[in-house]
């Protein structure tokens, strides 16, 4: 009887111990390309805040849905702005097989952000989650030399500090930013603990110079952090009419994602932006506005004009925009 409870006994603790080990996971950089498991991998990515009609917060109420349709699409990698601190929406991520860039902001009032220094928090709690690809430092914050009493230094050296911090932590993943366009030197020289440059890049239709303009300046990897076009043209231009335009979109999408898979060897890939249309960022979030505005987003196609709420390849209700089939045809023909 005693070895009977002795043996009951020894099977539970094995049962309790068996829910808690967590399988590990290495992300890594070899020659410039990134690997998980020893396994090579390239972005197929798409940046994801979905934030639903008559609302200015992101809700992953209809995530099943989502990544129901990002894997038909071919998608691998989301990019979200903000951490994700739900373990459950985190499980269902990496149960579709897709896995997640995690954004940190500067400032968020102490949620997990850069300037208190409760991002680490995350990272402790998180860095042996499967569906994590690796962390992210700040969006585009190099526009914003007035958020850092305009000295943009100030922020390049909180950048690289955070990174140090990382590294730390955690050995299993590799740190990113991403920046608004090409790198000038003096962030290059402060940030020496970037593993990963993500660009944020809008060049019409046609990103394809960034990436020998950038062998000049780093020797690091980089990914395309944003890329894109919206589907609502301001003007008539280009042979695509003024007003919702899926076709201009559609077009554009085809040739930005052609020529950063065509320098696959220049390159970890895209997080193309954007998965679903954003309603609370250019008026009433109840109803889609034209109109909005970006830093330094001339270049978007083919209206030079980055009419905000129109960036998703999927609208608010999930029905598929044009664009949507160029990234389901390029994403599954690629390996």
């Amino acid at each position: 009887m005693i070895n009977k409870i002795k043996i009951i006994v020894i099977i539970a603790l094995c049962m309790v111990s068996c829910t808690t080990i967590v399988e590990s996971q290495v992300v890594k950089l070899v020659d410039n390309q990134l690997f998980v498991n020893e396994s090579p991998y390239f972005i197929k990515g798409i940046c994801y805040h979905p934030v639903p009609k008559g609302s200015n917060q992101r809700s992953f109420y209809n995530l099943t849905n989502d990544l129901a349709l990002m894997v038909e699409a071919g998608i691998n990698t989301i990019r979200v702005y903000e951490p994700i601190d739900d373990v459950k929406v985190l499980d269902e991520i990496n149960e579709a097989g897709i896995k997640v860039i995690i954004g940190f902001g500067y400032n968020q009032n102490g949620n997990f952000d850069i300037l208190s220094g409760s991002f680490i928090n995350y990272i402790e709690k998180y860095k042996n989650h499967k569906a994590i690809l690796f962390w992210e430092l700040g969006n585009e914050y190099n526009y914003h030399p007035e958020w850092f009493e305009n000295d943009i230094k100030n922020w390049y050296t909180s950048l690289n500090n955070a990174a140090d911090s990382i590294h730390k932590m955690d050995t299993n993943h590799p740190v990113a930013t991403a920046h608004g366009e090409l790198p000038e030197n003096l962030a290059l020289t402060i940030c020496l603990n970037i593993d990963i440059w993500g660009i944020n890049v809008y060049r019409w239709d046609n990103p394809e110079s960034l990436f020998s303009e950038w062998k000049k300046v780093s020797k690091k990897p980089l990914y395309l952090s944003e890329a894109g076009a919206d589907s609502y043209m301001t003007i008539s231009k280009d042979r695509f009419e003024q007003g919702n335009n899926q076709d201009a979109q559609a077009a554009a999408t085809k040739n930005i994602l052609q020529a950063i898979f065509n320098s696959k060897e220049s390159t970890l890939g895209v997080t193309l932006f954007s998965f679903t249309d954003g309603w609370w960022k250019a008026g009433e979030n109840d109803v889609q506005n034209p109109g909005g505005w970006a830093p330094n987003s001339s270049g978007v196609p083919y209206d030079g004009i980055p009419n905000e709420e129109y960036w998703g390849i999927v609208d608010l209700g999930r029905n598929k925009k044009k664009a949507f089939d160029v990234v389901k045809q390029v994403y599954t023909k690629t390996n």
